[in-house]
């Protein structure tokens, strides 16, 4: 399994294909680099980053047999403001029932779910990209990462997640 761009964006076409370039870790600039360049998740980094904790706003979401996806935006709780765009898909066959249903509720951010049910996971960003204009922030420039979270040793989750400028 290695998440696709195109494969993500086609779960959703309205989303449409976002002009975007492929860049080295290295090449990301900061603030973006401290936020998406490391093997965590991206709503604990994220929360740090902004000083509190985020809500998860689902925008689409798909549930065909065991894989589940959605788009989405996290929101930071006290300002209201987006702090990410994202999509996810997840084979729900690699968590626990308990885990899968508390995702395809759609109340908790991702990160936080797999946390606080004690999954074993690692995250593996595979490539960042440039977005020289996000539709999600405006049209503004942004950078994202694609990365695969693995469940209890299994890639279970493919995502794109994409900070706010």
């Amino acid at each position: 399994m290695k998440p696709d761009l195109d494969e993500l964006l086609d779960l959703f076409p309205s989303e449409g294909r976002p002009a975007h370039a492929f860049v080295a870790g290295d090449d990301v600039p900061e603030p973006y680099r401290g936020l998406l360049v490391h093997e965590q998740h991206m709503t604990v980094t994220v929360e740090a980053h902004h000083g509190g904790p985020v809500d998860v706003r689902v925008l689409e979401r798909r549930h065909d047999g065991g894989h589940y996806a959605r788009r989405i935006l996290l929101v930071h709780r006290a300002s209201g403001a987006v702090v990410q765009f994202g999509i996810v898909r997840i084979d729900l066959r690699h968590v626990a029932p308990d885990v899968g249903a508390e995702i395809v509720a759609g109340r908790t951010p991702l990160g936080r779910v797999l946390i606080d049910h004690g999954v074993l996971r690692r995250v593996d960003p595979v490539a960042y990209l440039r977005f020289d204009a996000a539709p999600w922030f405006g049209g503004a420039p942004a950078y994202g990462r694609l990365a695969i979270i693995h469940c209890d040793g299994e890639p279970a989750v493919e995502v794109l997640e994409v900070v706010a400028p």
